[in-house]
């Protein structure tokens, strides 16, 4: 816990809300929509998931009913930071032909409102970290992304009860936020408040306009016992010795043909997976129209056309692609961006139809591997 962690209680929360959005700012929260809990834009404390649970394991989720009236009392939201900052389906420019003209709409200048996070996870926020790796500090950035990540206000939340699918801790992270926000909450019951760390300069601004008291040693003392709490209950873990090492000697362990006899290529884990970045763009356009378009929209190692080259796809098989998605993730990423791509939000597991996960597949390469390779045994 940073010293000087502040109080505040559900009044003071609405008055987080108002005070974001007189900013400017669009403040996008946990709220429930469609039977699960996703991050959306809020206007008010009234559309957090008030009381809401969650569960999730292997190809299950379900919303459940708390009893302790908390507000941030589930794991992960089905839809994390990226999908605002680093959108599925995005214009680049529209194009309309007259007569032997052609003009183009160049949305680069287009104007974007500045959105604050309520309420994001720490899993979450070490995806963000990726993204700006591998998105915004290259040689050529993605001016795209860079627009949308500046001026992004960050209020995190510590997870208190962390799913079945979680496992963090594996890949380097914890419950709760170390960095990267403006601000971090976490909620303490009986009563009921909210224990409140400064991040930036920012923050303090902000929280300075919300109102807070000082933090009591016992406030401390009860987040302190949340952390270690929401800790020892994360079962599932990732062994990453030697990781890069393992899957790059496992090119053809029988491991992949197993899951590929399971796996559906129906792309949903990295369609919800935070870190995943992968692109194509598409022309379109109608016939005898005098329009077209070209977009940018999310693609995945998953679909067969992501490796097809003259002639057709290098992965036809659905263990090809598994196997290129896993090595990418955690061993290849390695080598790119020296970082795991993997935060263990768990959420590909969880969203799998069929309940494959990772971390079971890791550790069948590693026990099927030599003892020699990747710390094997």
């Amino acid at each position: 816990m940073a010293d000087g962690a502040r109080i505040i209680g559900r009044e003071q929360l609405a008055r987080l809300v108002e005070v974001l959005a007189a900013r400017g700012y669009a403040v996008m929260a946990p709220t429930v929509r469609g039977g699960a809990v996703v991050l959306d834009e809020v206007h008010g404390v009234d559309e957090l998931p008030w009381d809401v649970g969650d569960v999730q394991e292997p190809g299950s989720y379900r919303l459940t009913e708390r009893g302790d009236g908390a507000v941030f009392g589930q794991a992960a939201a089905v839809k994390a930071i990226k999908p605002v900052l680093f959108p599925p389906d995005e214009l680049i420019w529209r194009g309309h032909r007259s007569g032997t003209q052609f003009s183009v709409t160049d949305r680069e200048g287009q104007p974007q409102r500045p959105v604050a996070f309520l309420g994001v996870r720490s899993c979450d926020l070490r995806a963000l970290a990726q993204h700006d790796r591998v998105l915004a500090d290259r040689a050529f950035p993605d001016t795209r992304y860079l627009r949308r990540r500046e001026g992004v206000f960050l209020a995190a939340v510590t997870c208190a009860d962390p799913a079945d699918a979680c496992f963090c801790t594996s890949m380097g992270g914890g419950p709760h936020p170390e960095e990267g926000y403006d601000l971090a909450l976490t909620e303490l019951v009986d009563p009921h408040r909210f224990v409140v760390e400064i991040g930036t300069e920012l923050g303090a601004q902000v929280l300075a306009e919300v109102g807070s008291e000082a933090a009591a040693p016992e406030d401390l003392a009860a987040v302190r016992d949340q952390i270690a709490s929401a800790t020892e209950r994360m079962t599932r873990s990732m062994d990453t010795d030697g990781l890069r090492d393992l899957l790059y000697a496992s090119a053809e362990s029988p491991v992949w043909d197993e899951v590929g006899n399971r796996c559906l290529t129906c792309m949903n884990c990295t369609m919800v997976c935070p870190t995943c970045f992968c692109t194509t763009v598409e022309d379109v356009s109608s016939l005898g129209s005098a329009d077209a378009e070209r977009r940018r929209v999310w693609d995945s190692c998953f679909s067969e056309e992501f490796a097809h080259i003259h002639g057709g796809s290098l992965r036809t098989e659905a263990k090809s692609r598994y196997r290129q998605w896993l090595t990418h993730k955690l061993g290849a990423w390695q080598d790119q961006f020296d970082a795991l791509g993997c935060v263990g939000c768990g959420r590909c597991i969880t969203w799998c139809p069929v309940g494959i996960d990772l971390t079971a597949e890791v550790a069948k390469l590693r026990a099927a591997a030599p003892l020699s390779v990747g710390g094997a045994r």
